[in-house]
């Protein structure tokens, strides 16, 4: 259940300055937190070169000037030199996002030559077996100090970016040893997002309140320690402490996702919402689907909004959280995002947060054909006027 396209009620929407570009869902890691689509786009409907060029200069001309140029692996397009030239000739700042995994210096000299201005490095542990288990690959760890030893002899600007759940916010202290040792100049500690593949593996990967009481108190303590020497970012999580996050900024307000095949969406997780019929640059120019299109348009400013989230203070703040998360939890994008104290469905993440943690079951690993038939989403609350009841709607 959706609301329907709210028309006339948004303002003509600021230029995007961000640009997701997904260049590939191939990838050598099989991350049980995966934040990609649990149906991925194949390698035959990938974007040619040609299209990406295109994507990029319409990217330019639009206002964006940085792009993310992940995956997926971006290292497995053989093209990847000439769609870094193309962000170049657009005017675009471009970081490659990357596991490490096939970055050797003959590459990285190429990349770079093409105008490639920053590397991301994903980063499991700081203990390279918990590494490998968590990427569930052997080795992975050694190509990823390979990879950040290559770009640091380089002069690239290097950030680690580290996804945290239950078996690594006990590490936080050592991942961030482990930043300094290799030279990174930022590092992004990013609490796991619960859905698509993550929310299969919620019982493996929530942590506890306490687990996450002493991993923050880590963060704030080596900021001040290491103040101007390395940028350490706090992603906050979701489920703890009952403040819904904004949405990318709010939906459709700062940044675009290009997937693989070049379906266009608000967000990266958007793409789980089934009547969202996002709009695909084969079919449409980059500029109209940002202004004008049904699917960006859909949750942009306030008047979609029911709930505790109407005339809500915060709602220029949170703009009612995250609507990926909203669907994941209650089947229903258009609620307000559980993760907020006020909402009727905050038992969905509060539950959760505050009960035990027994022995944590295996992951399942993102692997062709390892994905269970998912639980069916609960039946959301009706809101009137009078407040929530229940019903299905």
């Amino acid at each position: 259940m959706t609301t329907p396209v709210n028309p006339g009620s948004v303002v003509a929407p600021a230029p995007p300055w961000a640009l997701l570009a997904e260049l590939t869902h191939a990838c050598p890691l099989h991350c049980p937190y995966c934040s990609n689509p649990l149906e991925l786009a194949r390698r035959s409907a990938e974007l040619s070169t040609d299209e990406w060029t295109d994507v990029l200069r319409q990217a330019g001309e639009l206002g964006v000037v940085h792009t993310h140029l992940s995956g997926g692996e971006p290292l497995l397009r053989p093209d990847l030199e000439r769609i870094v030239a193309a962000a170049e000739a657009a005017g675009i700042y471009t970081q490659l996002v990357t596991s490490g995994t096939g970055l050797d210096e003959t590459r990285l000299a190429a990349l770079t030559g093409a105008g490639l201005r920053s590397v991301q490095l994903s980063v499991q542990h700081a203990d390279p077996g918990a590494n490998d288990r968590i990427a569930g690959r052997p080795a992975s760890f050694a190509a990823k100090e390979r990879a950040a030893a290559l770009v640091r002899r380089a002069g690239v600007p290097l950030g680690l970016n580290v996804v945290l759940h239950r078996d690594n916010l006990d590490a936080v202290d050592a991942v961030i040893e482990l930043g300094l040792a290799w030279g990174a100049d930022r590092i992004e500690l990013a609490n796991a997002q619960f859905y698509g593949w993550g929310l299969l593996n919620r019982a493996a990967l929530l942590p506890t309140r306490d687990q996450l009481a002493r991993a923050r108190e880590t963060v704030e303590r080596r900021r001040e320690e290491l103040a101007g020497r390395i940028d350490l970012v706090w992603v906050v999580p979701d489920y703890f402490d009952g403040v819904a996050k904004p949405c990318m900024g709010g939906w459709g307000a700062v940044s675009l996702t290009v997937a693989p095949d070049g379906t266009v969406l608000p967000c990266p997780a958007a793409a789980s919402l089934p009547d969202l019929n996002p709009p695909n640059v084969r079919d449409h120019r980059l500029a109209w689907i940002w202004q004008r299109s049904p699917a960006f348009d859909r949750f942009r400013g306030t008047d979609w909004m029911t709930g505790p989230c109407r005339g809500c203070p915060r709602q220029e703040e949170d703009f009612g959280g995250c609507r990926c998360q909203a669907f994941a939890l209650t089947g229903d994008a258009a609620r307000t995002d559980p993760a907020c104290a006020l909402s009727p469905d905050h038992h969905l993440v509060r539950e959760p947060a505050d009960g035990d943690r027994p022995e944590a079951p295996p992951y399942v690993y993102r692997r062709p054909g390892a994905v269970p038939a998912p639980a069916p989403a609960p039946a959301p609350t009706v809101l009137t006027t009078d407040g929530p009841k229940g019903g299905s709607g």
